[in-house]
């Protein structure tokens, strides 16, 4: 390694922070005029930094900025969910530059999900630039698959079966493996509040709540600036808040009354299914006997379409979600609440629910200047999340690489690799799997399925993103 690696993590750093002349450089990292010059030609020849645009002139000749060489290496994201999945290739800045989704069955189990994330890379990172180029790798997952397999039934997933083998998956240290690269695995809700707090609705704030309504409700909190992970990670379990709400479906944690019982997208197909048959909404009937069910989306059209059920049930949700958010308002003083997921873009009765239940329960100096707004980002949104994690984590380790010129060779990582080698080896010399996770990895791909050629790869949802 060159010398002076701490000093050139140092540098690189403040360049990745932004552009910035020398005399920048010198001014904020301490060091001498002939230190810089030196670190930055250091930094220059590993291909780091490179020459970027004038500066405006300071009593002479106008200054050159330096910046980070966003285009050395490649950031490879991904997101899991229960029925779909989506892949995409980040620059070191971490900046999305093209993305693709598709369906896919978590049934399935993790081997399968993650052979088609592997296929998935490859087609990527053929079209630009090859194996070689990933640096990192982030994938945001479903909450449920990344608690320690010893922690039984306790996230209350007791109905989700199908998630007991992803429990004792190491998802991160697969793709590691595979793609030689450091690897990095968190929760889908967290994932998506980095997005919006890097490019969306979050973007400039340093406090921030963004609430995931999705098939359960969760919620990401930044505070100073930070993603609040909490103890074990999984601060965000928003969906288990009590809600005084009396009924006979219990929550997957056993308790009754929860937000995710009542107020969820897997709550609203449930009610919209019973008003459809019991002749309470003429729209969801006839959703129900056009393609044999009833969705979430089903219950917007028939909001925006006039729909009394519809639009009682969309309103009922959103006090609910707001009565529950109103005490976390109080607490943490957010300057916004991002609303995500499909709920959160069913129109306006959803989210006006929400901002009027928010109003009315929190302390007036709390919501003085609060914003509750819609997601900007949609689906993307786990997708630049990962990148910027994927990169911060790399970038925030380069004293121990910078000097090797890429984050592959780093001796942590190797050893790293070399460990999760052996936890492989030990895995396949294991039992086999329980009959029920052999059935659902056997069990074929939902929908239009999974191909692993790269000819064969669908291009109806990839796009370019800049």
């Amino acid at each position: 390694m060159e010398s002076g690696g701490s000093s050139l993590a140092a540098i690189l750093a403040l360049v990745r922070a932004g552009p910035l002349t020398r005399l920048d450089i010198e001014r904020k990292s301490e060091l001498g005029r002939a230190a810089v010059a030196d670190r930055l030609a250091v930094l220059e020849r590993l291909g780091l930094v490179e020459e970027g645009d004038l500066g405006p002139p300071q009593g002479g000749r106008a200054p050159r900025h330096f910046r980070l060489r966003a285009n050395a290496g490649a950031v490879l994201v991904a997101q899991v969910d229960r029925m779909s999945l989506a892949v995409g290739l980040a620059d070191l800045a971490g900046a999305l530059i093209v993305e693709h989704h598709e369906a896919a069955d978590l049934a399935l189990g993790p081997e399968p999900i993650i052979d088609r994330l592997t296929a998935l890379f490859h087609w990527l990172l053929d079209e630009r630039g090859g194996k070689d180029a990933a640096w990192a790798i982030a994938v945001a997952l479903p909450e449920a698959a990344l608690v320690d397999a010893n922690d039984g039934d306790t996230f209350g997933i007791a109905t989700l079966d199908v998630l007991r083998a992803w429990r004792s998956f190491d998802f991160a240290a697969e793709l590691s493996l595979r793609f030689g690269a450091p690897a990095f695995a968190r929760g889908n809700t967290q994932m998506m509040t980095l997005g919006e707090m890097k490019a969306g609705a979050g973007l400039g704030v340093e406090d921030l709540v963004c609430v995931r309504i999705d098939r359960s409700v969760s919620a990401g909190v930044v505070s100073g600036g930070r993603l609040h992970a909490g103890a074990h990670g999984l601060a965000g379990l928003f969906g288990h808040a009590p809600t005084g709400e009396a009924g006979d479906i219990p929550c997957h944690c056993g308790a009754k009354g929860c937000l995710d019982a009542v107020a969820s997208a897997e709550a609203v197909e449930r009610a919209a299914l019973i008003a459809a048959i019991d002749g309470r909404s003429g729209r969801l009937a006839e959703a129900l006997a056009g393609h044999g069910e009833v969705t979430a989306n089903d219950v917007s059209h028939g909001a925006q379409l006039g729909d009394a059920f519809c639009a009682e049930l969309l309103s009922r949700c959103g006090r609910l979600i707001g009565e529950s958010l109103a005490p976390i308002v109080n607490l943490m003083n957010p300057a916004v609440v991002v609303l995500a997921g499909p709920l959160a873009h069913s129109g306006e009765i959803l989210l006006a629910a929400v901002r009027e239940a928010i109003y009315r329960r929190s302390h007036p100096l709390a919501t003085r200047d609060l914003r509750i707004v819609r997601s900007q980002l949609a689906g993307s949104a786990e997708l630049v999340g990962a990148a910027s994690h994927a990169a911060g984590q790399v970038f925030a380790s380069a004293a121990g690489w910078v000097g090797l010129g890429s984050p592959r060779g780093d001796p942590a990582l190797l050893a790293l690799l070399a460990e999760a080698k052996t936890r492989r080896r030990r895995s396949a010399a294991s039992p086999p799997l329980g009959k029920l996770a052999q059935e659902a990895a056997a069990r074929p791909p939902a929908g239009r399925g999974l191909v692993s050629s790269r000819r064969g790869m669908p291009n109806r949802k990839c796009r370019e993103t800049r």
